[in-house]
């Protein structure tokens, strides 16, 4: 790889990807709260908490391969 070419991945890149899945995780936990069918405060807060995981993952991934291609894209633009 020459000087001239920006990495595919780099720290600000990472930084970025990580507040933005923290952001996803915590809307996605306020979306899902109302759709656990139980009583219990504790309980939907988990299932909340445990379905959002997941779907955040899914947002990690998508974000980063997003990022990356984008980045890749530009530079081989030039």
């Amino acid at each position: 790889m020459s000087d001239d070419q920006t990495k595919l991945v780099s720290r600000v890149g990472i930084l970025v990807d990580l507040g933005l899945t923290a952001v996803f995780f915590l809307f996605m936990w306020v979306v899902l709260g109302p759709h656990v069918p139980s009583d219990d405060p504790s309980t939907i807060s988990w299932v909340a908490a445990y379905t959002s995981l997941c779907l955040t993952g899914v947002f990690w991934l998508a974000v980063s391969m997003f990022r990356i291609t984008l980045v890749d894209y530009l530079r081989a633009k030039k």
